[in-house]
């Protein structure tokens, strides 16, 4: 079965609005329950995997794909040669900190890496670092200048 492209998803569910209250149940209640303590390495390779699916070509349409897909607001902080450092702030990551000790950003992160390393056709990896005072994440992408993907 062919699954929809990503044009199509966002044309088709443009109009419908709904409440975060369900994917966070889903995201910070049900998955937790189901993975344990693996919970935050799978899904940085759902993140991965996502990202293979519904690769992007350009920074701009991956802050597109995060608004769209209700993940935050991601701005650029800082590139260099060989990362890149983005912030991921709005409503839904002050309300994941305030009511969740333990949240993680790991889908994202995971997102980002595998999007960067199309990008660049570079092997990246990405951490995230909370900033929970002031409700944002950093997560700072790196890739290897040297080790150059073929494929």
């Amino acid at each position: 079965m062919k699954l929809p492209t990503l044009e199509e998803q966002y044309k088709a569910l443009e109009d419908i609005h709904v409440s975060a209250f369900g994917s966070e149940l889903i995201r910070q209640i049900l998955l937790p329950e189901l993975l344990g303590k693996e919970t935050a390495s799978i899904l940085y390779w759902a993140g991965k995997s996502l990202a293979r699916r519904y690769p992007l070509e350009t920074i701009p349409d991956i802050i597109a794909f995060f608004e769209k897909a209700g993940w935050g607001t991601l701005s650029i902080v800082e590139e260099r040669s060989d990362e890149l450092h983005v912030e991921l702030t709005g409503p839904l990551i002050t309300a994941r900190f305030a009511l969740h000790e333990n949240c993680t950003f790991q889908l994202e992160a995971g997102f980002l890496a595998q999007q960067i390393e199309h990008q660049k056709r570079r092997v990246a990896e990405a951490f995230e670092q909370q900033k929970k005072r002031a409700n944002k994440v950093l997560i700072i992408i790196k890739w290897d200048r040297k080790d150059e993907i073929n494929s």
